[in-house]
């Protein structure tokens, strides 16, 4: 299979793989599907059997006729040709209703992507996600406060989705293979911004603010922040340690210390 090495591909060949993944969204007999990056059409075969209706966002254009061809027979399968950090989910979400997304992501903007991701299940358009990326990533993703490896990015997306790590792929499951592993996350789009009693977009920032040097402690980065010594000091919750980093705390008590601080404080842009 020839490989376009701008666009990350690195296409799946393994069968049981791909079935796996499909079968990882469940029942699909009434569901729309985005794929993004269907790549030769390896897991698109399988959904097209399955949902009913699928979307399949793909980057590069040889690809994209590729699979029209192949797909011209299946009504309910539509092939699009675009890139999916420049497209409106919106536009592809049946009104009233919620879709489920599957992909294989390009290791060098799976993070962008999952912060789109993140946006539309927020806006209530996104259900449930089956995603494979870098393992190293799927780590962070998925990682739990206390954990090296649990940072912005792990608490971003567990305010926004409950994670599960499903399985790891050797680099073997793909032509040609990569030089690194590949984990299979599922995503259950479930945002606790209303649960925690925390705005979206201020606490989104806050966390940045949060999580903006890992070594610092919390109270360090946040008067990096623009927040005084007094202000921490009358907000900071009395069940969190002076010493804490971001690193080790769960959501709840991070939520906590946004409002307190929200009540009496904001910082200086």
């Amino acid at each position: 299979m020839k490989r376009k090495p701008k666009f990350g591909q690195n296409f799946l060949v393994d069968d049981a793989a791909r079935h796996a993944i499909v079968d990882a969204l469940g029942d699909l007999t009434k569901r729309t599907v985005i794929e993004i990056g269907p790549g030769h059409g390896a897991i698109t075969e399988i959904l097209a059997g399955r949902c009913h209706r699928l979307v399949a966002l793909e980057l590069d254009r040889t690809l994209t006729t590729e699979l029209s061809f192949r797909f011209r027979n299946q009504p309910q399968v539509q092939i699009v040709e675009g890139d999916v950090l420049k497209t409106d989910l919106r536009t592809l979400v049946p009104e009233g209703k919620t879709v489920d997304v599957i992909g294989n992501l390009p290791y060098y903007i799976t993070s962008d992507i999952l912060l789109q991701l993140f946006a539309a299940g927020s806006a209530g358009l996104i259900a449930r996600a089956v995603l494979m990326m870098q393992r190293e990533v799927a780590d962070r993703v998925s990682a739990a406060p206390g954990v090296r490896d649990y940072g912005l990015l792990s608490a971003t997306a567990q305010m926004n989705a409950r994670v599960e790590n499903l399985f790891t792929l050797q680099p073997s499951a793909f032509s040609p293979p990569p030089e690194v592993y590949s984990t299979v996350l599922r995503l259950e789009f479930a945002p606790r911004f209303a649960e925690l009693g925390v705005d979206a977009t201020g606490f989104d920032k806050f966390l940045k603010q949060c999580f903006a040097q890992k070594r610092k402690t919390l109270q360090n980065n946040l008067r990096a922040a623009g927040y005084s010594v007094e202000d921490i000091s009358v907000a900071w919750p009395a069940g969190i340690s002076q010493q804490v980093r971001a690193e080790s705390l769960e959501l709840e008590p991070m939520a906590e210390l946004y409002r307190s601080l929200a009540k009496t404080y904001s910082p200086s842009p």
